[in-house]
C-alpha cells in the first residue's frame, strides 16, 4: 500500500517506520522529510561542519532503515532513537578529530545575513557560547544542547542519554549555571547589556 506524502501527516513516526519495513516507499520518504532537518541541525551544532553533519545524518538514517524490520513499537520513539544515534556518531567524529586537532581550532560557521558589525557580534557570541559549552562535562553539554537548542523535553533527553528525568534536570541546571559563570565577565565584550542576559 503506497500513500501520498500529504496523507502521512497524521501518522506517527513509529507507524511510518513499520510501513516502510513492510515495503511502503512513500512512508520512508515522509519519515525522512520529517526527521532529517532536526537530525542535521543536531549534527551540525555538535560538529560545526556542514559536510560532516550531512554524513552523520545520512549514516543515522541508514541505520534506522536497517533496523526497521526489527522495530518493536512501544519500546522507544523513533525520534529519540535517532537523536541518540546522531549524538553518538557526532561524538565519535569529535573524538577522532581531537586526535588530529583541537576542537577549538575549528572555526564556527559564518552567518552571511545582516551587516558586517552585526555579523561580527553574532559570530563572537556564537564562538563564546561554543567555547563555554566545550568546557562543560560531556553529559552536561549534551543535556543543555538537547534542551535549549533542540527543544526536547526532559523525558526525551533522559531516553537519549539513558538517565533519569531528575538527572536531566540536574545536568541542565548545573550546565546553565556553569555557562552563566563562564560568560559573566564577557557581557560588555559581546555587546550585552545587564537586562539582555
Amino acid at each position: 500500500m503506497d500513500m501520498a506524502l500529504d496523507a502521512t501527516d497524521g501518522i506517527s513516526d513509529e507507524a511510518l517506520l513499520v510501513l516502510y519495513a513492510n515495503g511502503d516507499g512513500p512512508a520512508a520518504r515522509a519519515l525522512t522529510l520529517r526527521l532529517t532537518p532536526r537530525a542535521y541541525a543536531q549534527a551540525f551544532r555538535m560538529l560545526g561542519d556542514r559536510a560532516e553533519a550531512e554524513d552523520v545524518t545520512q549514516d543515522a538514517l541508514m541505520r534506522l532503515w536497517k533496523i526497521a524490520p526489527n522495530w518493536r513499537q512501544g519500546e522507544a520513539q523513533v525520534s529519540t532513537w535517532l537523536w541518540r544515534v546522531v549524538a553518538n556518531l557526532a561524538t565519535d567524529r569529535l573524538r577522532k578529530r581531537r586526535r588530529v586537532a583541537p576542537l577549538e581550532d575549528a572555526g564556527e560557521p559564518v552567518d552571511d545575513t545582516g551587516d558586517a558589525p552585526a555579523q561580527m557580534q553574532t559570530e563572537a557570541r556564537r564562538a563564546a557560547l561554543a567555547g563555554a559549552l566545550a568546557k562543560l562535562p560531556e553529559r552536561q553539554r549534551r543535556a543543555v544542547e538537547l534542551r535549549h537548542f533542540e527543544g526536547l523535553g526532559n523525558p526525551e533527553i533522559a531516553a537519549i542519554l539513558g538517565i533519569s528525568v531528575e538527572a536531566v534536570e540536574s545536568l541542565t541546571a548545573r550546565g546553565k549555571r556553569a555557562l552563566a559563570r563562564a560568560l559573566e565577565g564577557r557581557k560588555a565584550e559581546l555587546g550585552y547589556t545587564d537586562d539582555e542576559v
